[in-house]
């Protein structure tokens, strides 16, 4: 749509040096999420994959499992008092017979491009049943060294974010280490749901043999995400929370931290990683 990048100027100092020059900008606009006409979610995004963004997000809410479940999803018109379309409503129509849980329909969410989902009342309010298991049989056996190539592999891929320099990223890698699909967004969140919504509506949930991998941190929400599309392994190039490295060791995620060249932490599901036990000093 042509709205993920808008220029602005900017004074630049460069060794004392000052001059004046247009910097390109990743863009942020608000995206609300309908429900059969009615307000769910409002989120920051930056513009794209805005259906895909929309249908991650009920897969993470557990209303969505699979694209029969998905009837359509439409761009509001009208959206504002002058009738304008602004492509920044889309509204979600469910097939016939897929219920709705009475948490989704009773709250509005209100997510933010740092945060994620705010506002939830209580830990076990944001524990969303899943719809499946994370029974990837055989296990997966990734390799130290398959998981150190895959950053480089992900920032390579990142296109606005060479224009830019403020996106995060989400990637979704085979068990070999082939690139499967990235997205980008100003929020990983938003990222991670364009990822899972496009493959919801190629109909291939459960993702049960892939690495999901993300940019910046692994929080308890992407944990949770990747728990919801059936993703066995969640690696980040930097640190997990506590509540992720929890839902993790309760539900069989094999989460991965400070992905950064040959180093990382493994905090959970060590079983799907090849290690070599070294002899430890003292």
């Amino acid at each position: 749509m042509g709205r993920v990048t808008e220029r602005r100027r900017v004074t630049r100092i460069r060794d004392g040096v000052v001059s004046a020059r247009p910097d390109t900008l990743v863009a942020e606009e608000p995206l609300e999420i309908r429900l059969g006409g009615k307000p769910l979610a409002i989120t920051m995004r930056t513009p794209g994959d805005d259906f895909a963004l929309a249908a991650g997000f009920l897969v993470s809410e557990g209303v969505l499992a699979s694209a029969e479940e998905l009837r359509t999803i439409v761009y509001c018109a009208g959206a504002t008092e002058d009738g304008s379309n602004t492509y920044n409503v889309v509204d979600v129509s469910l097939a016939d017979g897929v219920e709705l849980p009475d948490i989704t329909l009773e709250r509005n969410v209100y997510t933010t491009s740092s945060c994620g989902l705010c506002g939830k009342a209580s830990l076990d309010a944001v524990r969303t049943t899943a719809r499946f298991a994370l029974a990837d049989e055989p296990a997966l056996r990734l390799s130290p060294g398959l998981l150190a190539r895959l950053p480089d592999r992900l920032r390579a891929a990142q296109r606005v974010f060479d224009r830019t320099g403020g996106l995060h990223a989400a990637a979704l890698f085979s068990e070999d280490g082939e690139l499967l699909d990235v997205r980008e967004d100003v929020g990983r969140h938003n990222a991670v749901d364009k990822l899972i919504g496009r493959a919801l509506r190629d109909g291939r949930l459960p993702l049960s043999r892939t690495v999901l991998l993300v940019s910046g941190r692994a929080s308890f929400e992407l944990a949770q995400k990747a728990v919801m599309a059936g993703i066995p392994v969640l690696a980040a190039v930097s640190a997990p929370s506590s509540l992720a490295v929890d839902l993790a060791a309760e539900t069989g995620l094999t989460l991965v931290g400070f992905l950064r060249g040959s180093s990382m932490n493994v905090y959970a599901g060590e079983h799907r990683v090849a290690l070599e036990t070294a002899a430890t000093p003292g």
